[in-house]
């Protein structure tokens, strides 16, 4: 979303205020009803008649509007109609982690001084409980739903945002479920379940509590980088990383969480703005995944891709691109202010905003907006007593709880035990903050518990910053007095990290190491600790590269606490303190400094590319070093597994009629096509025994991961290569020499031939085994896939059995150079912690049955 400063044109500015200031004017005079179809003249009207299909409510009402009151609905501040009974209405509400009013459909005050404020997204994802973050939205639905009726909020809800977490410098990961598709379409759709929790109706149209909207799409994740900002940013992205790492979120959320709205992004993809993109707009989102519901502009986006990037010629231009391209709502005054003129010019047709309208009002219709009162609808029960209840604060410091992920423990440091403690030095820039533990994006939480009050329920403290603030920069840095109170006290708990000011909406960090002298800081306790544990908590969205602090002996334990939210000091004291057992796990790496040195945040690359030193991107394919990998978090508890059930074996079956992809004689494949198999019969069980070894209960994340095929287009050598069949090497060439063989290659020969520059490595497979060349590094499939995740809680010295499914389709795939996503046949090799199991993926084509 657009907050606006000294980074945009100033005319613009005038614009968009003079704009709003007008249609509040309007607003007031037009005395509008505080809803729709409430008064005596609804009876005459059939958009008011909630007994109808909501396709022809809709075809009513837009045939009883003029065109300048249809133009004037085409914006977030929609304008009234006050012959029809049809009050303005704000459709920029937020509601990325709890109600906020970051935008100006949500107004504190009253009745609803705030709302129940969750930890930042990235730390919510850190739980990788699917279960916490429906009952989240559950819980945002709830409080939105109670303000709306008391007049506070509108019910169109503008988040989550699920962009992939491409790069750790980008200001907005915060808000984001992080770097792996997977992860973050599981977490879209079940956030948009919680949001929205459609119910009812008909011909598709379910109702709606709130509508949700998934942003920025797509390929956002950059802001403000040396210059480069996000206003102008041509984001260069393959059809293949389009396909399986950008697009996977907000397809889920589309298709899986049936969200009412995709909002698009300021940037270019290829040279075409996003909100300009037919193919990704009208194509992709509304015909191939089926969006049911509206397209909207992150704000003023047609006016950036006007004026900014100077892609039209005209502003009746750029109206008429954005509509044909599937576009339905404007944030900002632009379409308000040209679309009367291009339809004058007959760039745009009254079909085009029809159609446009058809799908805001739908969204409406479904929200049971024109259906009167809402005190007489469905939640019109929900008012203030719902919002910060004790439930829902309570549910705030569980989801902390779950998402704080334990790096580091050296010699069981943790948990801190309060009995053997007299005093404990609480020391660190972060380490008495309220605004810095809710992110961006937050709204006023019900009441603040920081880290200092939280640890001072559990033991006497000793408090001193250490940092006038987070930046903790110059020489006059109260360094001294924190290192004099380290020094004298049992315990020392170090808050450090970083905070809004560092890391926000068009602020992207340069550096991954601590701010200022924040490691000095770290470093000086330490040394000065009389002996007792040093427990390093880090605040902040993004990842840092604190390795100094991990491979210190005199740094007991390293915790990190994300944005915790309104309850994060009571959370990170009961992690602590051992009141409840760590089982966070990091939803994105952790790259060294040298990862930010070498690599420009403009690289969109998913892929590694050796040749040109190019390390990749995430778990997924990046080959450099790490300072914490994904997926990495400690326990107090050690945890075993054992396979109760998981097949050796797995048919994927083709849809009637197709053939198997890349066949030779035998009939045994290579590849399938996604949309040749029948993907609903392709979720393949995997059912795991846990058991805690340990002394303490404790919440355990199994993760699956899956190794692909040896022989895929994964295991890709740093220079140009073939992949053939022994017997094809031709007959009298010099015997290429053998090389060292991988551990994964072992039952497999592997020879590497010197005669040329560039190395051909041959790798010599099983007998008929249909190979084809591989052209280089972008044919590469994940070198590692987290294929299934579950949450449970597992008692000391029981076992539980965890039941995983594997959708084939969507975790044994990947998108080849062209976009097209293919299931990898042969064997794939299965991680859960240190256990492996491989399972053979075969083809079984459905043949066509004889007639009858």
């Amino acid at each position: 979303m657009l907050k606006m400063g000294n980074t945009r044109p100033q005319r613009r500015r005038l614009l968009l205020v003079a704009f709003l200031l007008v249609t509040l004017i309007a607003a007031v005079e037009s005395s509008r009803p505080a809803f729709a179809c409430g008064g005596p003249e609804a009876a005459g009207m059939r958009f008011c008649n909630r007994d109808l299909p909501i396709k022809v409510r809709v075809r009513d009402l837009i045939g009883r509007l003029e065109t300048e009151e249809k133009i004037r609905l085409l914006v977030n501040n929609a304008a009234p109609v006050p012959r029809l009974g049809i009050g303005g209405y704000e459709w920029w509400s937020e509601a990325l982690h709890g109600i906020s009013d970051t935008g100006p459909g949500v107004k504190f005050g009253g009745d609803f001084p705030g709302a129940t404020s969750f930890p930042q997204v990235i730390l919510a994802a850190a739980s990788f409980n699917a279960s916490l973050w429906e009952r989240i939205g559950r819980v945002v639905s709830d409080e939105g739903r109670a303000m709306y009726n008391g007049g506070r909020a509108g019910l169109t809800f503008w988040s989550p945002n699920v962009n992939i977490y491409r790069d750790p410098r980008w200001g907005r990961g915060q808000e984001t479920p992080g770097e792996d598709p997977i992860l973050a379409g599981k977490y879209a759709a079940h956030y948009v379940r919680g949001l929205q929790q459609a119910s009812g109706g008909r011909s598709g149209h379910l109702h709606l509590k709130v509508a949700a909207c998934c942003k920025h799409y797509t390929a956002y994740d950059l802001d403000n980088w040396h210059g480069v900002d996000r206003f102008h940013f041509n984001a260069k992205v393959s059809k293949q990383d389009l396909e399986d790492t950008f697009e996977v979120p907000f397809k889920a959320c589309v298709m899986e969480g049936k969200a009412a709205s995709i909002m698009c992004s300021y940037n270019q993809v290829n040279g075409i703005p996003t909100c300009a993109n037919p193919n990704l707009l009208l194509n992709t989102v509304r015909t191939q995944w089926g969006l049911n519901g509206y397209i909207v502009t992150d704000c003023d986006s047609i006016a950036v891709f006007y004026n900014d990037q100077h892609y039209t010629a005209t502003p009746e231009d750029a109206v008429a691109i954005a509509l044909k391209a599937g576009l339905d709502l404007d944030c900002g005054p632009f379409l308000a202010q040209y679309t009367g003129s291009a339809i004058q010019q007959g760039k745009v047709s009254i079909s085009d905003v029809d159609n446009a309208l058809s799908n805001t009002l739908t969204v409406q219709m479904r929200l049971g907006m024109f259906n009167g009162d809402p005190a007489t609808q469905p939640y019109g029960n929900l008012g203030p007593k719902d919002v910060c209840s004790p439930a829902h604060q309570s549910l705030a410091l569980e989801a902390a709880r779950q998402g704080i992920v334990l790096l580091k423990n050296h010699r069981h440091a943790l948990p801190l035990r309060p009995s053997t403690l007299r005093s404990v030095a609480v020391i660190g820039p972060n380490s008495d903050v309220t605004t810095t533990m809710i992110g961006n994006y937050a709204g006023n939480p019900c009441g603040y518990i920081t880290p200092l009050q939280g640890i001072n329920r559990y033991v006497r403290t000793v408090h001193q910053t250490g940092c006038i603030n987070v930046s903790c920069f110059g020489p006059n840095q109260p360094i001294d007095s924190a290192v004099n109170a380290a020094r004298q006290a049992d315990a020392v708990i170090v808050l450090v990290g970083l905070d809004q000011s560092l890391e926000a909406e068009t602020i992207d960090r340069d550096s991954l190491l601590l701010p200022g002298r924040q490691a000095e800081l770290v470093q000086k306790a330490a040394a000065a600790s009389s002996g007792g544990p040093v427990v390093v908590v880090l605040i902040s969205g993004g990842s840092l590269d604190i390795s100094f602090a991990r491979d210190d002996p005199r740094v007991s334990a390293i915790v990190w606490a994300g944005y915790p939210g309104q309850s994060g000091g009571q959370a990170i004291a009961d992690v602590v303190f051992g009141a409840y057992n760590p089982g966070g796990r990091l939803p994105m790496t952790w790259y060294p400094q040298a990862f930010a040195d070498q690599v420009p945040m403009t690289e969109m690359g998913m892929r590694s590319d050796p040749a040109r030193g190019y390390p990749g991107r995430s778990y997924r394919f990046y080959t450099g070093p790490v300072v914490y990998p994904f997926g990495h978090g400690l326990s107090y508890s050690k945890f075993s597994y054992s396979i109760a059930q998981a097949p050796a074996t797995f048919a994927v079956r083709l849809s009637v009629g197709r053939q198997p992809a890349a066949a030779n004689s035998t009939g045994s494949v290579r590849t399938v096509r996604v949309n040749h198999a029948r993907c609903d019969d392709l979720i393949m069980p995997v059912h795991v025994d846990v058991t805690n070894l340990g002394d303490l209960d404790g919440v355990h994340t199994v993760l699956v991961f899956s190794r692909p095929p040896i022989g895929s287009e994964r295991w890709v050598p740093q220079r140009n290569f073939y992949l053939v069949r022994c017997k094809d090497l031709e007959e009298g060439s010099v015997l290429p020499k053998k090389v060292q063989i991988p551990s994964f290659l072992k039952k497999y020969r592997v020879f590497q031939k010197t005669q040329y520059l560039h190395f051909l490595t041959y790798f010599c497979l099983k007998p008929n085994l249909p190979l084809h060349p591989v052209k280089g590094p972008n044919n590469c499939s994940p070198q590692r896939q987290l294929v299934a995740f579950e949450k449970v809680h597992v008692a000391s010295g029981k076992t539980i059995r965890v039941k995983l499914g594997v959708d084939v389709c969507a975790g044994l795939s990947f998108a080849d150079n062209h976009g097209t996503r293919r299931i990898l046949i042969g064997d794939h090799n299965f991680e859960i912690g240190d256990l492996a199991h491989t399972v053979s993926l075969q083809v079984q084509r459905e043949m066509i049955p004889d007639p009858v």
